[in-house]
């Protein structure tokens, strides 16, 4: 069994000077297809779920599966709630094994974000969980969560001062990043990583990565991010995937949905062993 915790796997990334790829799933097989390019790629991996994921395939049937697969390979595997606002699913997800979540409460002042941020992390410690904070956001909407507009935004010592009253074990700050494609050149801030550096030793969350180049990556890496979200790129290999099967089997008249899976599986592994390599993280669980 290869089950780890995200917080462990972040501190030994940071220790070490690489990021672990954090890539979110939308059903089994993007889940079975991200756990097998880390195997192969022998890089620790932590597997993210949305609220809409989790609302759509359940809790239960996330967690068997995830038990299931990262019980097949031997490197470490980490399960995470990427983006909850909700704190039902909060709950729900800690009774389902869950090893982290994100609290995001970009969306709320910031008085009732540091009180509720507060209320999360007794809640998930007391289970084991760790807690990933975002009170200020990083720009785009990701599956039904998150803003077009940068809605608050603060200082290092505050972001900082937040974190080590409320517990909060991982810092995802606004980077001059966005979720979803770029419609413009990213304005990117390696250097608030390393000031956050400085004032606390909790390891740095990059949201938005899609897009970037592996010399941003680095950049990111070197000032102190120990990982780094991957949700869009996956989702546009799974769905080019499937697009160009059926328009090949438009033209064959060869309906085989098992080969789609197989064509599907290849892509999504691909895009993510490429991140690996980006990240510095392969070879790392070796």
């Amino acid at each position: 069994m290869t089950i780890a915790k995200t917080v462990d796997l972040v501190r030994a990334a940071r220790q070490a000077g690489y990021a672990v790829p954090a890539v979110n799933i939308v059903d089994d097989l993007s889940m079975r297809a991200i756990i097998a390019a880390a195997e192969q790629a022998q890089s620790p991996i932590i597997i993210q779920t949305s609220v809409k994921t989790v609302k759509s395939m359940g809790a239960e049937i996330i967690s068997g599966i995830f038990q299931h697969a990262a019980s097949t390979v031997s490197v470490p595997v980490a399960l995470h709630l990427d983006h909850c606002p909700d704190r039902a699913v909060i709950t729900e997800v800690i009774r389902h094994g869950w090893s982290s979540v994100l609290f995001d409460a970009s969306d709320r002042p910031l008085q009732q974000a540091w009180d509720e941020t507060r209320e999360v992390v007794a809640e998930c410690h007391a289970a084991g969980v760790g807690v990933e904070s975002e009170i200020e956001n990083s720009v785009g909407v990701e599956d039904g969560v998150g803003s077009d507009e940068a809605t608050h935004s603060y200082s290092n010592a505050k972001l900082v001062e937040v974190a080590q009253d409320t517990g909060t074990d991982l810092l995802a700050p606004a980077l001059g990043t966005a979720h979803g494609l770029y419609k413009a050149s990213p304005v990117l801030q390696y250097d608030r990583v390393a000031e956050l550096g400085r004032l606390t030793d909790k390891p740095v969350v990059l949201h938005g990565g899609t897009g970037l180049s592996p010399e941003d990556f680095q950049r990111f890496i070197d000032n102190g991010v120990a990982k780094i979200n991957i949700s869009t790129t996956v989702k546009l290999a799974y769905m080019h995937a499937a697009r160009d099967h059926i328009a090949k089997a438009e033209q064959t008249g060869k309906w085989e949905p098992v080969k789609m899976f197989d064509d599907i599986n290849a892509a999504v592994q691909a895009t993510v062993i490429e991140h690996i390599g980006e990240f510095g993280s392969k070879g790392a669980a070796a």
